[in-house]
C-alpha cells in the first residue's frame, strides 16, 4: 500500500490515541504477535508521518516529492513498533516522532547532491538578502550583497553558481501559468539551441565531448573518483568524504580544482579549433 493510501485510511478509520492506549497496542504486539493492534497503532500514527514530511518539504527544493518523504517515513514508523521501550520514559508518540523525523531527514540527504555547506551558505545570502531589503526598501546589487556578506564579488559568483546547480527540477513538471485543460511541460518549452541540428553544430559539439572525455582521464584517479561519485552516483558531498577520509570542505575544494582543470583544457581546444 501507498504511503498516501495509507494516510487515507488512517484519516478515515482511525482516531488519535492516548499514550495509555498506544501503549496496550503495542504490548498486544509485542507479547502476543497481534497483528490487528500493530496495524491499528500504524494507522493511528500515519497522519503524524504525512505531517512531518509535509513540514520538510516546505523547506527544501522543488523536486523533493512529499509522498517518497512519506514513504521513507512509514518504514521508520513500522521500525519504531518494533524497536520501542516503553522503559525508557517516552511516549510510543514521541519516540516514533524522533523515529521518523530522523529517518525524513536522512532520506533527503540522500536525495539531495549538493553538500550542507551549499545549502548553510545558501540561507546566508538569503538572509543577508532579507536584511538589505529591509534597511534600504530594495533588492541589493552583486556589490552591495558581497558587502553585506563580508566576501568578494568574485566569491559571491561562486557561491551562487554552486546553489544553482543544486537546484533541480523535472522536465515533466508542469510549466508555470500553463493551462490545466491542455498542460505543458517544462521540457516542452526549452528551446533547442541555434543551429543544433546542423550536421557541422553536431560534428563540433562531438568533437567537443571527446576533448572533455580526454581532459577527465588526465585527472587524477582520485579526482575521477569525486566527480564520478558527486556527478554520476550523486553522492552527497558530506559522504563522499567520509568515503574518502577528508572534511566535506576538502570535498568542495577537489571540485573546483578539477573544474578549473577542465575549464582551462576546453579553452585550450576551443583556442586551437578557432585557429
Amino acid at each position: 500500500m501507498s504511503a498516501t493510501a495509507i494516510s487515507t485510511a488512517a484519516a478515515s478509520t482511525s482516531q488519535r490515541l492516548t499514550p495509555a492506549q498506544a501503549e496496550a497496542l503495542w504490548r498486544n504486539w509485542k507479547h502476543r504477535r497481534d497483528v490487528c493492534s500493530r496495524d491499528r497503532l500504524v494507522l493511528a500514527h500515519a497522519p503524524m508521518v504525512r505531517y512531518i514530511a509535509s513540514r520538510k518539504v516546505r523547506e527544501l527544493p522543488a523536486h523533493c516529492d512529499v509522498d517518497d518523504l512519506a514513504s521513507a517515513g512509514l518504514v521508520a514508523l513500522l521500525e519504531a513498533v518494533d524497536r520501542f521501550d516503553p522503559l525508557k520514559g517516552a511516549s510510543f508518540e514521541q519516540y516514533a516522532w524522533t523515529r521518523v523525523a530522523g529517518a525524513l531527514v536522512d532520506e533527503l540527504r540522500k536525495q539531495d547532491w549538493a553538500s550542507r555547506s551549499v545549502r548553510r551558505e545558501g540561507r546566508r545570502i538569503e538572509q543577508a538578502r532579507d536584511a538589505f531589503f529591509a534597511r534600504h526598501g530594495n533588492c541589493p546589487t552583486e556589490a552591495e550583497l558581497a558587502v553585506e556578506l563580508g566576501t568578494t564579488v568574485d566569491a559571491l559568483r561562486a557561491a551562487l553558481d554552486d546553489i544553482q546547480r543544486s537546484e533541480v527540477a523535472s522536465l515533466n513538471a508542469p510549466a508555470r501559468g500553463a493551462d490545466d485543460s491542455a498542460p505543458v511541460e517544462i521540457g516542452e518549452t526549452i528551446q533547442a539551441p541555434e543551429g543544433g541540428h546542423e550536421p557541422e553544430s553536431t560534428i563540433l559539439g562531438a568533437d567537443r565531448s571527446a576533448a572533455m572525455r580526454t581532459a577527465i582521464a588526465k585527472l587524477s584517479e582520485r579526482e575521477r573518483d569525486v566527480l564520478s561519485l558527486v556527478h554520476v552516483h550523486e553522492v552527497p558531498g558530506a559522504e563522499v568524504g567520509r568515503m574518502l577520509g577528508v572534511s566535506e570542505s576538502r570535498v568542495s575544494q577537489i571540485l573546483s580544482g578539477i573544474r578549473l582543470k577542465l575549464q582551462h583544457q576546453l579553452a585550450a581546444y576551443d583556442t586551437a579549433t578557432a585557429a
